[in-house]
């Protein structure tokens, strides 16, 4: 097959560039160069250049691996501290090019603003299944639709916060450039300020020197509900109720509901996590009501002030009259203050003294506080009831209608905290609380289980009990590993009258359990509390999907062909019971955790298995990529409800089933030979040490990333307890991208019909997806590197079985797909990845350098200081692969 040299690809990418975007792009490297050159001095710019220009060369040469052997021997010949700084100046620039892409990205999505409705945001989804149903079966699900996107602190997110802050300041200097109004002396201000805000990030240590507390971790997610989702989410309801109404919009009351709720399972997931405590989970639950309290507060005062409405203009209605007179009753002071200041403005007044209650709220002032969101929705409604009988129809529907919006979405309480625990925990409590002699040393001590079921109880009385109601019980087996959960709230509370009421998600991991998942959903019904539950809920039920484990236990091509089935027969299970089923899934940022397009992956899901509603876990610098910046969360969370809402078109759903059944006998080919092929690898003896060997594994656990440990007490002898994050992670710093791939090659050679395969990724969109997502790992594979890392341990055979498994997988992808390359036929992905790679290279053969040294001593017995500034050069590259890449774990 004729393929495109790698010289090709990146000058195809290069020229591909945006005009925009190559200014940006040269800028902001110039300008790194220059502050290169003052701190560091022409030397230091110099041996970055050469190195630069080295990993350049090294793609476009095609007679070996000459240049890459030359910026090998560069590397080497620097001293340690100079190794340093080249490598913190390589992931400066990943970050500068990052900024620059986004930035990017918001330019194009405001120059693709137009009236029509694009196919893949909501309101063109509305269109297409009000074309395939009705009007009113459109509307109708249009009104049920949810999407419920869970933050979690898994440690993925390379970056310190303060280098976060660094490149947001940089980022809206960027946009300020932009703005053609600007003149001479203005560019130079900006030039100015850039200079100092990259001065500023080159000299930020660019490595945390402890790990973040889970409050640390909350006040992180925080910073992402100001940034942009408190005024995202009303502008997203916005844009979709103005394209309903049409010409109505402004003056008709909203036909868009509020379809977003936020979940977190920042300092309540504590499986595996001994930092998470019941204290701790109190405290997210407090930080996250004080944000959305003073938010609420600060847009209450904002609108309430902008209401200058004379009452002989806009006359009040009985009820805001009399909201009135109930407001005076529960303060005379606070009436008599806002009434001086806004005489004969009756709506006024009534919503400065709504944001004063919410000040009574946030300062728990019982005298003036709100009971809860409830009451102070009423009291909005009160205010545009009246508006809209005064004929203010524009002010009834505005602000205030945002206003109403961020409350139903957010509450008192911000997100819906999550508690979950692993289901051995819950056994070994109750095993100790029957005989505490039976358990002397259990994971997790039982007091502290006990206490986090009373922490849930006091979170829901003093937030609310949608504030924290979701227990997820981890490696669920059977139904038994949820009975102990209700068992144990009742223990700790003293009784089930008094324990708090609790929604237990069953979360199913493993290939077994998966497979189990039916059964032990059918003996779940069984459960008293259970049906209870169902009972005052409407038959409501989450069931939650494990992506990281199962792909680590049979590889990815398996697991995700699992994930598909188990979601058949669960949503047909829940049909079956009449249950309103949300399938909740755990996936993370890379491919090999179920990473990827998140609005592909909902339209290739089976029939009924979304119906209108949609939830997953954001992980890492996954949060900061989608909801960074406000333009692209919005896109986001628009393109997401697009695909649940045509999820369940006629037209999808007939699609996808006839594509399942038509291809099953391809599917279960390659499930056994792709699961054959991993075994072959993981369970080859001593496979685990050499894992640890030829990937910075170890390392990994040394980054302070994450509040959460890396292992579950793992020996380098056994896999079974590393997490799944830092699987993933490994095999992503050492450039083979195994966990998104493996298994692939072989089980399409198996099929070994081309047309087939290609009527298949034509036609079956699990299977297009799959290829699309395996295609980018691949692209962010570099053979020549992953194998120096594979020489890494002295296993011939494992890496031979690794590179030959990457060249089949590649082989058939690019014959699959028609291209000459990876990404060929994705423009702008392509051509960000061909660009990073050389550069990305540059940091591995650093990384190497320093692997290598950490791995041998050579015969010489280091220093301790010695031993410590080689392993601060590996987590330096580990993060700038981190930032090259764009994603980690």
């Amino acid at each position: 097959m004729q393929t495109s040299s790698p010289d090709e690809a990146r000058s195809n990418a290069r020229l591909d560039m945006p005009d925009d975007l190559r200014a940006d792009v040269r800028t902001l490297g110039a300008l790194l160069g220059r502050v290169l050159r003052e701190d560091g001095g022409d030397e230091l710019f110099a041996d970055v250049e050469r190195l630069r220009e080295l990993a350049i060369g090294a793609v476009e040469d095609t007679d070996g691996d000459g240049r890459l052997a030359e910026a090998q021997a560069l590397i080497d010949s620097f001293s340690v501290e100079r190794a340093d700084q080249v490598a913190r100046a390589f992931t400066c620039y990943f970050h500068l090019v990052n900024l620059a892409e986004e930035y990017h990205r918001v330019r194009a999505l405001r120059a693709r603003e137009d009236a029509t409705p694009r196919a893949d945001a909501l309101a063109g989804a509305y269109e297409q299944l009000a074309a395939e149903t009705s009007e009113e079966e459109a509307a109708r699900r249009l009104r049920d639709i949810e999407f419920h996107p869970v933050l979690t602190a898994h440690p993925t997110e390379a970056r310190r916060r303060a280098v976060s802050g660094s490149i947001r300041r940089i980022s809206e200097l960027v946009a300020e450039a932009d703005d053609p109004r600007l003149g001479a002396n203005g560019r130079l201000r900006i030039e100015r300020r850039l200079l100092a805000e990259i001065d500023t990030m080159w000299r930020t240590a660019h490595l945390r020197e402890t790990k973040p507390s889970p409050v640390d971790e909350v006040f992180t997610a925080m910073s992402v509900f100001e940034a942009t989702l408190f005024e995202v989410l009303p502008q997203v309801y916005r844009q979709t109720d103005d394209w309903l109404l049409g010409e109505e919009r402004g003056l008709a009351a909203p036909r868009a509901t509020p379809f977003v709720r936020l979940g977190s399972w920042i300092g309540a997931d504590r499986d595996g996590n001994p930092n998470v405590t019941a204290k701790v989970t109190r405290q997210a639950a407090a930080i996250a009501a004080e944000h959305v309290l003073t938010a609420l507060e600060r847009e209450t005062t904002r609108v309430g002030l902008a209401m200058t409405l004379d009452e002989k203009t806009t006359p009040p209605s009985a009820d805001l009259v009399a909201l009135w007179g109930t407001q005076r009753q529960l303060s005379e002071e606070v009436t008599a203050q806002v009434a001086a200041r806004s005489p004969r403005e009756p709506h006024r007044q009534v919503m400065l003294v709504a944001a004063a209650r919410l000040a009574a709220t946030r300062e728990r002032d019982a005298d003036l506080a709100y009971a809860g969101a409830e009451e102070l929705l009423s009291d909005l409604r009160v205010v545009q009831d009246s508006l809209r009988q005064a004929g203010a129809l524009r002010k009834a529907h505005g602000d205030l209608q945002n206003l109403i919006w961020q409350v139903e979405s957010f509450g008192f309480h911000l997100t819906e905290l999550e508690v979950r625990q692993h289901s051995k925990v819950h056994a070994q409590t109750l095993a100790w609380i029957a005989d505490p002699e039976s358990m002397p040393d259990p994971s997790v001590a039982p007091e502290e289980v006990l206490e986090t079921f009373r922490s849930i109880a006091a979170i829901q009385r003093r937030h609310g009990v949608d504030a924290c109601r979701r227990y997820t019980v981890s490696f669920t087996r059977s139904s038994e590993d949820l009975i102990a959960v209700y068992r144990l709230a009742e223990h700790a509370l003293g009784s089930a009258e008094a324990a708090p009421v609790l929604d237990v998600v069953p979360l199913f991991e493993t290939f077994d359990d998966l497979q189990n998942a039916p059964r032990i959903l059918e003996e779940m019904l069984e459960v008293p509390q259970v049906q209870e539950r169902l009972e005052k809920t409407g038959r409501r039920m989450e069931v939650m999907l494990g992506y990281s484990d199962s792909a680590k236990d049979v590889g990815p091509v398996s697991a995700t062909l699992a994930i598909y089935t188990a979601q058949e027969e669960i949503a047909a299970w829940a049909q079956r019971h009449d249950i309103r089923l949300t399938l909740f899934h755990g996936k993370g940022g890379a491919l090999g955790r179920g990473g990827g397009p998140a609005n592909r992956a909902i339209l290739a899901q089976p029939p009924h298995s979304v119906d209108g509603r949609f939830k997953l876990t954001e992980q890492g610098e996954v949060i900061t990529a989608r909801y960074g910046d406000r333009a692209i969360a919005a896109r986001h969370i628009d393109q997401v409800a697009a695909a649940t809402l045509l999820a369940s078109a006629p037209s999808t759903e007939k699609r996808n089933a006839e594509a399942a059944e038509r291809f099953a006998d391809l599917a279960g080919t390659m499930d056994g030979r792709s699961r054959e092929r991993f075994f072959e690898l993981i369970h080859a003896e001593g496979f685990a040490p050499w894992f640890a060997q030829v990937t910075p594994q170890e390392e990994v656990g040394l980054l302070p990333l994450g509040s959460r440990p890396a292992r579950r007490g793992l020996s380098v002898e056994s896999l079974e307890d590393l997490r799944a994050i830092p699987w993933v992670f490994a095999w992503t710093q050492a450039r083979i991208n195994l966990t998104g791939w493996f298994g692939l090659g072989t089980a399409l050679a198996a099929v070994g019909d081309i047309e087939q395969l290609r009527t298949a990724y034509r036609e079956w969109p699990l299977f297009n997806t799959l290829i699309d997502n395996v295609e980018m790992s691949l692209a962010k594979t570099d053979r020549r590197i992953a194998r120096q890392y594979l020489e890494l341990g002295d296993r011939e055979d494992l890496a031979e079985l690794v590179l030959e498994e990457l060249d089949l997988t590649t082989e058939w992808v690019l014959r699959i797909t028609g291209h000459d390359y990876p990404l060929e036929g994705r423009r702008v992905l392509g051509r960000a990845v061909q660009l990073r790679n050389p550069y990305v290279d540059a940091l591995s053969l650093i990384q190497l350098r320093a692997l290598r040294a950490l791995r041998t001593q050579n015969g010489e017995a280091r220093s301790e200081e010695e031993q410590a500034e080689i392993k601060r050069l590996l987590l330096l590259s580990v993060n700038g692969i981190a930032a090259g890449l764009q994603n980690t774990g």
